[in-house]
């Protein structure tokens, strides 16, 4: 882990070094050194990698602000930041230069796409979730039960379909290019005061219980179905909220539990797989368009090759670092914490769907299904999705999931 590298270098030290050559290059520079890294060692790898981004003066210099993440955080939950940034510079030859802007510095979950929309910044990465507050049209990721698992999510991400249904429709309404995503199904964790109850391993279990929403308005839906009591907290907090007992449960994905040092004060992750839990990276349509062709064609090309990392990467971390198994590796985050995972099994699964997904109870998704239906010009949005989401067998591996080009059909 990064953080584990970095242990040798004082905090002042590193300022001292993000200063100097910036938070990116020091970043980056970090990232590619193996062993144990010294001070001196940092600085000349981040001296070697300052000089390599600024040998050319850049066509575009793009502000990214990436909700809460850092160099610690984004080698747990992989999404993918900081490999667009290096992939996208060297494809480009330094024709575009982006400086990275995380640790809620210049936004946070709820406003990043806010931000991107009134110009502030150029790109940006939170939970679709979070942002559907800002660009309403992501709710339609998130109809209950739609994605069968993680598999579906990639499979659908890599989709010409997906053109179609989400990323045409995001630049037509939201003047927003939706580049990748990493993709988890969200459970119900659970604070300390279930700390010592039995393992959970039925939703009916947690009814009545009061559990932090995101703003995402088809989540609550569901979980108003499930008897969950969704409640709008902000994701800074959440954690607080769970650790005083204002809430029983945080809805949320397990890697963000563990990013987000939540661990200490969640003690079951209940693996409800109800909806998508997607942190993705997107770009301003009009700065997209401005790039002109050939560089709107990198764009593409590293965005396509940071998803095919993204699918690696998060699927060996959610049991190698976070310790998201059933028995859990030893020294994960979970593991050490005594966060404890029920994966629950397909009855409880098709107990929860059955309670809660638009197959069961049209009539409670109608008014936002015609919605969403209208902004995507009359298609059927969920219907499309879920059929997408199921041209694979159920028990394909996301790590199995053969990457494609979606923009190439």
């Amino acid at each position: 882990m990064l953080s584990d590298k970095l242990k040798h270098v004082s905090r002042r030290d590193l300022l001292r070094l993000t200063k100097q050559y910036g938070i990116t290059s020091t970043l980056l520079a970090a990232g590619s050194l193996t062993g144990f890294v010294t001070t001196t060692r940092l600085a000349e790898a981040a001296n070697s990698t300052y000089e390599k981004r600024f040998k050319t003066e850049p066509k575009f210099t793009l502000k990214f602000g990436a909700a809460g993440f850092n160099e610690r955080n984004l080698l747990i939950e992989r999404a993918g930041c900081l490999q667009f940034v290096n992939d996208i510079e060297e494809r480009t030859d330094g024709a575009i230069r982006i400086e990275f802007i995380g640790n809620n510095q210049i936004c946070g979950q709820l406003n990043c796409v806010k931000k991107t929309q009134q110009g502030i910044i150029d790109m940006y990465a939170a939970s679709t979730q979070n942002s559907a507050g800002g660009a309403p049209y992501l709710n339609v990721l998130d109809y209950a039960y739609m994605f069968p698992s993680r598999a579906a999510q990639y499979y659908f991400l890599y989709h010409p379909g997906s053109v179609k249904v989400l990323r045409e429709p995001m630049r037509r309404r939201h003047n927003v290019e939706f580049l990748f995503s990493h993709a988890e199904l969200r459970g119900i964790q659970l604070g300390l005061k279930w700390q010592d109850k039995p393992l959970v391993t039925s939703v009916t279990e947690l009814a009545g219980t009061k559990n932090r929403v995101t703003g995402t308005q088809l989540g609550r839906i569901a979980m108003n179905l499930m008897n969950l009591n969704p409640t709008p907290i902000a994701w800074e907090e959440t954690l607080d909220g769970l650790k005083q007992g204002l809430i029983d449960g945080a809805e949320t994905w397990a890697s963000a539990v563990a990013y987000a040092n939540m661990s200490p004060v969640v003690s079951q992750v209940i693996n409800l797989e109800f909806f998508c839990g997607t942190e993705h990276t997107a770009m301003s349509t009009k700065v997209f368009d401005s790039l002109g062709g050939e560089l709107q064609d990198a764009v593409m090309e590293s965005a396509y090759l940071t998803q095919v990392h993204v699918q690696a990467a998060n699927e060996a971390a959610l049991v190698n670092t976070v310790g998201y198994s059933d028995p859990q590796m030893p020294g994960t985050i979970f593991a050490q914490n005594g966060t404890r995972v029920s994966m629950l099994d397909d009855a409880a699964k098709r107990e929860a769907e059955e309670m809660c997904s638009p197959e069961f109870h049209p009539a409670e998704w109608e008014q936002w299904r015609d919605r969403l239906n209208g902004w995507a010009e009359g298609m059927d949005t969920y219907k499309f999705i879920y059929d997408i989401a199921r041209e694979i067998p159920k028990d394909t591996l996301a790590e199995n999931v053969e990457p494609r080009r979606w923009w190439k059909g």
